[in-house]
Formats: structure tokens, C-alpha cells, sequence
């Protein structure tokens, strides 16, 4: 209860002030709310796959999610693209001059996602899913998962998550593992090398990024090597943890979701880690996973 007082505080101040830096600012993280799930499956559409027509569903409430520019500017390592958040998605623009964030969306979580970190209660949820059709080959996509968790909710219940189920495969890790990407599984004393501080308690102001959450990973690239011809499916999907306050995002590349990787910015390099090789016979993929981190 004092968690989501404290938060709440805070809340209204903190969106003033960054409206307020994103109008006086051309170099600003720019976010367009939407929940068309036309619009973002489209938008992170890219060469050699075709959605399924009638397949796509989007799972959230208004303003939880939308497309994204100047994301190289803020720092985030992805210029544009959709942004997918367990709270609103205009609370991403920076500067970051609190901590604490928060929108309470009040929706049911989601039992995958609940099941890749043991089985606690998630909230929030935020899902885009749909069906696409490969003439076989490779899959990539490039990522970066944000939250206002971030630093003091380390290692807390509070592990929000998100997770990319290709056919119920989660394919979002972290690279040379097996591990889901998460708040206590990514972070200043877990997979550091991957992890961007953004957090004002630590910092100061102005943080180094001008976003709003108080830290974000690398850019990773989720990758599936000889994906079968034929149907798939692919859910992505973000929700809170322990409880249904700071906000967690998913912001993904504009046309990355294609059968050639793409480059995630001149501003980031691009050494890839193989993270785990998994045959998925059992649901028809016969096929090779493995992630590739940029950063």
C-alpha cells in the first residue's frame, strides 16, 4: 500500500514535466498511442514473412501501446518502431526526472508469462499476437525491454517480465542462457553488461538517457534459425509482477520482424552471443533457436 502511494504522488508531476521536455525538444522520444493491432503488427513487419489475414489480436487497454521515433536520439538504441508497456505508453518520454512512474491499468496478467518466473502473479498484461506465414529460413527481431522497477525492485517479487512465444517457445533471453529477460534477471549486479542505468536516485538529473525508465537493456535480437515453410505464431507479450504499479515497456524495431537481421543503429555495435540451440520437433518447427545480443 505505501509502494502505490508513494508512486502516486509523484505521478501527475512527473508527466507534466516530461510533456513539457518533449514539446520544447525536436530530439525528443516521440510515442503515438494506438491499440490497432493492424497498425503495430505492421509496423514491425519486415522482408520474406506475410501475416495471416484476420489473425492478429491485440490484448490491452487504451494508450498502453503505440509506435515510437527518435529513439536513437533518447538513447535507447532503436530509432523507431511499437512500444508495448504494463502502464501508458507516453510515460516513456523522458527526461527522467523521478523514479517512480506509474499507471495502474487494472487488466488481468498472463498465465505464460506468469510461468516463465515461477509461477507468480502477473498484471497489466499487454499482448500482440498473430499468425505469419514463412517460406522457411530465419527469423530475427531486435528489442529493448525497459522499467521503472529498476533499481530498487531488484530482486524483489516485483520481476516485471515480458516474453516472445514463437509457437509457446519463449525466444526472448538472455544471451549464452536459457534465462528469460527480466527485472532481477538483467540488471547492475546480474548480466550488467547488458544493462543500461538510467535511475535518478543514482544519477542525478539530467540521467544519461532521455527516457523515462529508470533502466533498459541492450539491444538484443531475437533470432530462429531454420524456421520450418509454413504457419507460426508468435505472441508478444509484457505484464507487471507482485503487483500492478511501475511500469515495464517492450519497444520493438520498425521492420525487424523479417528473415535477415537488421542493424540496430550505427551508435551500437553489433558482437552476437549464441544463447541456447533448442529443437522444437514437438511443435512442428524443427528448428534451431538462439538470440543474438547488440550493444
Amino acid at each position: 500500500m505505501m509502494r502505490a502511494s508513494f508512486n502516486f504522488l509523484k505521478y501527475s508531476a512527473a508527466t507534466f514535466l516530461g510533456l513539457g521536455f518533449a514539446i520544447g525538444s525536436a530530439q525528443a522520444l516521440t510515442i503515438t498511442p494506438t491499440n490497432d493491432g493492424n497498425t503495430l503488427a505492421n509496423n514491425i513487419l519486415g522482408s520474406g514473412i506475410s501475416i495471416v489475414p484476420g489473425s492478429i489480436n491485440y490484448i490491452g487497454v487504451n494508450g498502453a501501446a503505440g509506435t515510437f521515433t527518435n529513439g536513437l536520439s533518447s538513447g535507447i538504441g532503436i530509432d523507431q518502431g511499437i512500444i508495448l508497456t504494463t502502464g501508458r505508453a507516453t510515460n516513456a518520454v523522458g527526461p527522467n526526472t523521478v523514479d517512480n512512474i506509474s499507471e495502474n491499468n487494472s487488466t488481468p496478467g498472463d498465465a505464460d508469462l506468469s510461468t516463465l518466473i515461477g509461477g507468480a502473479t502477473t498484471y497489466d498484461a499487454n499482448i500482440l499476437e498473430f499468425e505469419f506465414e514463412s517460406a522457411g529460413g530465419d527469423l530475427f527481431f531486435d528489442y529493448v525491454f525497459a522499467s521503472e522497477e529498476y533499481n530498487e525492485y531488484v530482486n524483489s517479487s516485483f520481476n516485471d517480465v515480458f516474453g516472445f512465444f514463437l509457437n509457446g517457445v519463449n525466444i526472448a533471453l538472455i544471451p549464452g542462457t536459457s534465462t528469460p529477460v527480466a527485472i532481477n534477471n538483467v540488471n547492475l549486479g546480474s548480466n550488467s553488461a547488458f544493462y543500461n542505468n538510467n535511475d535518478p536516485s543514482d544519477l542525478g538529473t539530467p540521467t544519461p538517457f532521455n527516457i523515462q525508465y529508470d533502466g533498459f537493456t541492450k539491444v538484443f535480437t531475437a533470432q530462429v534459425l531454420g524456421l520450418t515453410p509454413g504457419k507460426h505464431k508468435i505472441k508478444l507479450a509484457i505484464a507487471d509482477t507482485g503487483d500492478s504499479i511501475l511500469d515495464s515497456a517492450v519497444f520493438i524495431k520498425a521492420s525487424s520482424f523479417s528473415d535477415k537481421p537488421t542493424d540496430p543503429g550505427k551508435q551500437v555495435p553489433e558482437p552476437a552471443s549464441v544463447i541456447s540451440l533448442l529443437t522444437l520437433g514437438a511443435i512442428g518447427m524443427g528448428s534451431v533457436l538462439k538470440s543474438q545480443k547488440s550493444s
